[in-house]
């Protein structure tokens, strides 16, 4: 706010169709060469939401556009196709890397601007022909954005406008209540392209724009196997050379997304199945490092030094529920634990979070006789050697994003980093590789930003009876007492996307103990910190940390079936539910006690989100 105008600055990627061309399921996906001159920054100077008359759009781009078709569209219309604006116009070029347009009337209402205007708009990245020798095609669309004046961006929804809105013949787009933005200004607007399998895959709406070409190149380095460089997506994409042969020698799997496949939750495997999107922590009789595997098992085969692998023997059913059995080759553990692969988005808000808005929640004593202690969990930051608060991972083993993202690639995929240079390696082990940093702090600083900076979906439902019902169920029986609604993040995240944002994670990132029924046999650090100087840096077989809820949901249009806890044994919400023991227990009760109308309605809450 310079005090005569509203400046947003933000980053864009190329798109193949438009946001509401559902025919084509062609708009949140991402093209070939993504990472290659497709993204653009915009800059939006709103002198309207500070007394003036007009709105400029400056937008730099990473190669030169057509002479004729750099067009930037305002105010979506829509009557000939979902693709229509009434003001659609070419930007003015100021060089081959700079344009400019500039808007003083409402295309849809033929007034001047005002503020509150809803002000739809879509940057077309019409490539100059000459980057078709670089490869890919020239023209592009960008991502339909909603600007309301004197307000700055916000995630939208479409639906048919009053009236006395605008005259608008078809669907206009309007904000959706900020009572559906779970991950704050982060939140994506609904999907109405048809793709439901990318809903985990997208930019954060108010990504900066110095953040776009670097959340892309992270994005192309979770889709990189690490073994020969090859991109997992469009076969057209080349070989990143830099990073292949760096996989290994022990490892699990060979990409970041073999396991995060879409950034979504892995599946529980069928019986008789390798677990592939697992990974499975090791440990001695004494729960002490395991001498031949060190800390995680690392079954791949391909570079000839696997550790042996694990196989879901069977499911074991009982009242409804089922629980897993495994199979290990050569031998099984003393102690271990098997964790499927997480949903992804969502993190860097989490670790947003003030350490003491989360300690606020801290009663493991449980003073209040609720039954609940929830207790924080204190590990050393593998960098500085400072204690923080874990807050990452199923156990929260993890203080920082980058840290999380660090110790997958050394335990999964046997790619060093400056932060964990040395392999994961036993005692008595003598084939674990060389030690020293692999991959580039630049390519790390790029992952860190991609997983950081991926959007939130909106909620769901907001005008659902039966939804909002069951919004006060969760409350009133006691869910919410762990999966705490509401956060706001600091006001000094090194990101300015995940400042101060009102985030409704449903979680408290804290530990609790959910029981013998979850109970694994192999906890995670050492028991109550003793002898490596980490208080409360242990986790036992019983205890979890808390897992958020937001875009739980999404699970099965995403995937195209459910799997939830940490070993994928419930196959529906309501087993997850009934799975909560020791401190989960009372709410697990409460939610028994319901009657099928509000077990309904609880569940119908759980999926808007």
């Amino acid at each position: 706010d310079t005090g005569t105008a509203l400046i947003t600055r933000l980053g864009d990627r190329g798109r193949d169709r438009h946001a509401r061309e559902d025919e084509f399921q062609a708009y949140d996906h991402y093209l070939k060469l993504y990472w290659e001159d497709r993204s653009a920054a915009v800059e939006i100077v709103d002198t309207v939401g500070r007394g003036g008359s007009t709105i400029t759009f400056n937008v730099t781009t990473e190669f030169k556009l057509h002479d004729d078709q750099a067009e930037l569209r305002f105010f979506y219309r829509g009557i000939g196709t979902v693709a229509e604006y009434h003001n659609n116009g070419v930007m003015t070029p100021l060089d081959d890397l700079h344009y400019t347009r500039t808007v003083s009337v409402n295309g849809a209402t033929g007034q001047p601007l005002q503020v509150g205007d809803s002000m739809e708009f879509e940057l077309s990245q019409f490539l100059d022909p000459t980057v078709e020798a670089k490869g890919g095609r020239a023209n592009y669309y960008g991502t339909t954005y909603l600007y309301v004046v004197g307000r700055g961006l916000v995630p939208w929804q479409a639906h048919q406008a009053a009236s006395n809105v605008c005259p608008c013949p078809g669907e206009a787009s309007f904000p959706i209540p900020e009572e559906g933005w779970l991950g704050g200004k982060t939140t994506l607007p609904y999907q109405y392209s048809n793709e439901p399998d990318n809903h985990f895959l997208q930019m954060s709406t108010n990504l900066s724009s110095v953040n776009a070409q670097p959340f892309l190149l992270g994005r192309r380095a979770v889709h990189t196997d690490f073994l020969d460089g090859k991109h997992d997506e469009d076969p057209a994409n080349p070989v990143w050379t830099e990073q292949a042969g760096k996989l290994g020698p022990l490892y699990v799997n060979h990409a970041c997304d073999a396991c995060h496949t879409r950034n979504t939750r892995a599946l529980a495997p069928e019986a008789g199945s390798l677990l592939d999107q697992y990974i499975v922590k090791v440990a001695d009789a004494d729960a002490d490092v395991h001498a031949l595997f060190g800390a995680l098992l690392q079954p791949g085969e391909d570079l000839g030094a696997s550790e042996g692998t694990v196989t879901l023997a069977r499911w074991v059913e009982a009242d409804g529920l089922r629980r897993p059995e495994y199979s290990f080759t050569p031998s099984a553990p003393a102690r271990f634990s098997a964790r499927a692969a997480p949903q992804l988005v969502g993190m860097g808000l989490l670790e947003a979070i003030p350490e003491s808005a989360i300690l606020a929640h801290v009663d493991a004593e449980d003073a209040d006789g609720d039954g609940i202690s929830g207790r924080a969990r204190v590990v050393v930051d593998p960098e500085s050697g400072a204690l923080r608060l874990g807050r990452l991972g199923w156990k929260a083993g993890q203080a920082k994003l980058k840290h999380q993202i660090a110790a997958a690639l050394n335990t999964d995929m046997g790619v060093m980093t400056s932060v964990f240079p040395k392999p994961d390696c036993g005692p008595a082990q003598t084939n674990c590789g060389a030690s020293g940093a692999e991959l580039a702090d630049a390519d790390l600083d790029h992952l860190v930003k991609y997983f950081g900076l991926l959007g939130i979906r909106a909620r769901r439902g907001l005008d659902d009876a039966a939804a909002l019902r069951g919004e006060e169920l969760f409350e009133s029986i006691g869910c919410a007492d762990c999966h705490t609604t509401t956060f706001t993040t600091s006001a000094h995240h090194p990101f300015g996307e995940l400042r101060g944002q009102t985030i409704h994670p449903y979680t408290d990132l804290l530990l609790h103990d959910m029981g013998e029924g979850l109970a694994d046999t192999l906890g995670e650090g050492s028991p109550h910190g003793e002898g490596d100087g980490e208080p409360d840096g242990a986790a036992s077989g019983s205890e979890w940390r808390t897992a958020p809820l937001w875009s739980i949901g999404l699970t099965r249009p995403t995937t195209g079936s459910e799997s939830y806890l940490h070993d994928g044994r419930a196959r529906t919400l309501e087993e997850a539910i009934r799975w909560h023991g020791g401190e989960g227990a009372k709410a697990r009760d409460g939610y028994l006690q319901l009657s099928a109308q509000e077990k309904d309605a609880l569940l119908a809450f759980l999926r808007s989100l």
